[in-house]
């Protein structure tokens, strides 16, 4: 789940982006201050706009904004005082952390694709498919997860390329829209003592 804001651009609302509707054709219903944007196929929720959403929490940021449990809890209660059934979940986890790549095979329908094991935590790793010419097994990258917002909008879902699942990304200088990021393909290489699993931190992490 994602939750993003710019009132500048857009006005007083609060998107949040449940699933990829995949260029599927949508719809929408709208109670009071919320609208509920669904697929029109099968009525699934893919997204919510919660209007003038400063009366109900204060929001610091632009772009991908996380929320506090406090904050989702009365956004919940908007929901149901509007009439709708579903309530959103918050993930207030980092969505950009340091990653190891641990294995890697050539995609067998691709001469340019790998299929990357990725280290995201002490107890979890995840297949990621990359075409980086740089990855290879060792090198410590930054990754982001399913529930990210790049920094030109393109949402990070779970998905697949040719056929291989892939659960991330893992970006970059240039993706990451760091300063002075070269303007080449590769994803970016950290040192060796940045450490698996922790948040993506731009004047830690970039020394560009």
């Amino acid at each position: 789940m994602i939750f993003t804001y710019n009132k500048e651009h857009v006005g007083d609302v609060l998107m949040v982006i449940v699933k990829d509707s995949k260029g599927a054709k949508l719809d929408y219903e709208r109670k009071g201050n919320v609208s509920r944007v669904f697929l029109e196929k099968n009525g699934e929720t893919v997204a919510w706009n919660i209007f003038e959403v400063s009366s109900l929490i204060a929001i610091d940021g632009v772009g991908q904004v996380t929320l506090s449990d406090e904050d989702v809890a009365k956004l919940n209660a908007e929901l149901t005082k509007e009439g709708f059934s579903e309530q959103l979940e918050n993930d207030p986890s980092p969505k950009f952390v340091v990653g190891q790549i641990k294995e890697t095979v050539a995609h067998p329908d691709s001469d340019h694709l790998n299929i990357c094991q990725v280290q995201i935590s002490d107890d979890k790793t995840v297949q990621i498919v990359a075409g980086a010419p740089n990855a290879a097994v060792g090198l410590k990258t930054i990754v982001a997860l399913p529930g990210a917002m790049m920094p030109n909008g393109s949402l990070i879902f779970p998905g697949a390329l040719r056929g291989e699942k892939s659960f991330g990304m893992m970006c970059s200088p240039r993706e990451l829209a760091l300063p002075n990021a070269p303007q080449k393909r590769g994803i970016i290489e950290l040192d060796d003592t940045a450490v698996v699993g922790e948040a993506f931190n731009p004047a830690k992490h970039w020394k560009g």
